[in-house]
């Protein structure tokens, strides 16, 4: 895949633009071995590729320039906005939305957060597309000032993008480097963006993560589902459930499946997924996945974690290594944490891996790897 924005040095952080895919996916498998190559008898499958471009589902952008000519973006060292509406990794859908967007920005007079001065009120645009084209738009604002103009134009918008689904305010007041706020103001009659993968479908919240690359989730969880069939445990914890990717699609292969996640947003997308899918033997819970496992009376016989890139850490590694858990379906956005985790739980060997490449024209990927009680 080849960019103009990378070619002309305007954006880099795709890293790996240019080089031939079938290089990316090699290099992505071969670290994945070499960092875990201390375990003996770990098969490795055959990693799982993705698109090249147009695969993320979601687009983080930083809105800059003016009212008259905003950018939908990154800034530059000095803080002005590079506009990136064409971004070749972002979905068709994205593109197409970006300059409609852009000109409702016009419309409802946003003025752009000016990040050296500290002035201005939109900071950044955060729009999600559904495998069904459907869009959630998130306008994230320094105050609710601009609210009243958002909400006013929004006929407006829902007239130019019909498939416009969810459309939110978030407020962000603090001037720091993150991307949202606590608080959601939502405009629309529909709170959640049905995100549909094979016969799984999840209601995603607006503060709710999810896979960037729908595709490449929908293989994961597919894996990991034939993987937990052919274990067939009487119950199971996903730890670290976000909105119930893994609990969702394993519902079928154990007795009772609990899932922990910290997001409020987060558990209450996942408990209407269940609902919708009248799934008696899950159920989800917020809290922190550690404190959880730490504070049960009983161990389950399968423990799925998906963690941040921190990995587990060696608190919740040590509980699962001194308890009688058989099984440890471990899905990892960083391998180099999951490599340290792994060394603290020598009785769990790693009997089966596949690399999943979640970022195609990056280094970041996804792999899982089954563990074993020795």
């Amino acid at each position: 895949m080849d960019c103009s924005y990378f070619d002309a040095g305007r954006c880099r952080s795709c890293s790996l633009m240019g080089q031939p895919y079938e290089r990316q996916l090699a290099d992505k498998q071969r670290h994945a071995e070499d960092l875990l190559r201390a375990h003996d008898g770990l098969d490795w499958l055959a990693p799982i590729g993705s698109r090249e471009d147009g695969y993320r589902n979601k687009a983080k952008m930083v809105i800059g320039g003016t009212t008259a000519a905003p950018t939908i973006g990154i800034l530059d060292a000095d803080g002005h906005g590079i506009n990136l509406e064409a971004c070749g990794i972002c979905s068709p859908g994205h593109r197409a939305a970006f300059p409609v967007i852009a000109a409702f920005i016009t419309r409802a007079g946003l003025t752009p957060y000016d990040v050296p001065s500290r002035t201005g009120e939109l900071k950044h645009l955060i729009l999600t597309e559904s495998p069904d084209g459907e869009l959630m738009i998130r306008f994230v604002v320094r105050s609710t000032e601009p609210v009243g103009r958002i909400r006013k134009h929004l006929p407006w918008l829902l007239e130019q993008l019909p498939n416009a689904r969810v459309v939110t305010a978030n407020v962000l007041p603090e001037h720091k480097a993150v991307l949202e706020g606590e608080h959601e103001i939502v405009f629309t009659e529909n709170e959640t963006l049905p995100m549909r993968l094979g016969d799984v479908t999840m209601h995603l919240r607006p503060q709710s993560f999810f896979q960037t690359n729908t595709e490449i989730a929908e293989a994961l969880y597919i894996e990991a589902r034939d993987w937990v069939r052919g274990l067939a445990p009487d119950s199971a914890w996903d730890l670290y459930s976000g909105v119930g990717g893994f609990a969702l699609h394993i519902a079928d292969a154990a007795a009772s499946v609990t899932g922990i996640e910290t997001s409020v947003e987060a558990v209450a997308s996942a408990e209407l997924s269940r609902t919708d899918a009248a799934l008696s033997r899950v159920r989800f819970e917020s809290g922190d996945a550690t404190a959880f496992a730490l504070g049960a009376e009983t161990a389950p016989d399968l423990v799925i974690v998906n963690p941040p890139r921190r990995g587990i850490g060696r608190e919740l590694s040590g509980w699962l290594e001194a308890s009688d858990v058989r099984h440890v379906l471990y899905s990892s956005c960083n391998a180099s944490s999951l490599a340290r985790d792994l060394e603290a739980m020598p009785s769990l060997r790693p009997v089966r891996g596949r690399v999943f490449d979640m970022f195609p024209q990056t280094t970041h990927f996804e792999v899982m790897v089954l563990l074993e009680r020795v």
